[in-house]
């Protein structure tokens, strides 16, 4: 009885880590949580049946995440889904994100649940709880490389600036010469014009000594 307890304890440890594991993966990665919506929409529960070791656990899907129990939840008489397979299957199909490896467990269920029960087994796995975590450091500032077709785009876009720019530089030039030859033109008219003014008084001042001198 007492060994019995320790089991009993020691699975509860187990699923409460594997608990905290799903819920940081649901959050990590938004595929996991589209493969997850449909079943936690029905609230599905799905009896997983492991040999060696011999364990029977309930995973009950729900808006809050994927809760595990060693006992069917209360108010539910049966489970949706039910699972029988060996751990090691179990582990290769979720790690191995492999559709044939899925498929060889024994799933027992109406067949729609079993499909979105196995979509969720394929999308999950340690690699996707890395993935996730690398982005989240790098706090999703990655940018996907750019195809062949956006480059050209690009490229096309900027040989436009250049010409654009060209162009308002060519109309700068023309108009800054604009202005050079204007201010030229002022500077040629002010110098006639005090040549002009400086002989009207040279003859003024002729014409006032000539009539003093009469």
């Amino acid at each position: 009885m007492k060994r019995s307890t320790l089991s009993h304890s020691f699975l509860n440890i187990i699923l409460v880590f594997i608990e905290s594991a799903l819920t940081l993966l649901l959050r990590l990665d938004p595929e996991l949580r589209k493969a997850a919506y449909p079943l936690a929409k029905q609230g599905t529960v799905v009896a997983l049946r492991l040999y060696l070791p011999h364990v029977e656990v309930f995973a009950t899907f729900s808006t809050k995440g994927v809760l595990l129990d060693a006992q069917l939840p209360i108010g539910r008489s049966e489970p949706d889904v039910v699972i029988n397979a060996y751990s090691l299957q179990v582990i290769n199909a979720i790690t191995t994100h492999d559709s044939e490896t899925t498929e060889k467990l024994q799933m027992r269920g109406e067949t729609v649940q079993v499909q979105l029960v196995k979509q969720f087994i394929m999308q999950l796995g340690l690699g996707s709880l890395i993935q996730g975590i690398i982005k989240k450091i790098k706090g999703g500032k990655s940018k996907p490389k750019p195809t062949d077709a956006e480059m050209a785009e690009k490229k096309e876009h900027y040989k436009v600036r250049i010409k654009e720019q060209q162009t308002q530089i060519n109309t700068l030039t023309i108009k800054n010469r604009e202005l050079e030859t204007t201010v030229k033109e002022l500077q040629s008219k002010q110098k006639t014009l005090m040549i002009v003014t400086i002989a009207a008084l040279v003859v003024m001042v002729g014409a006032l000594i000539a009539l003093v001198m009469n």
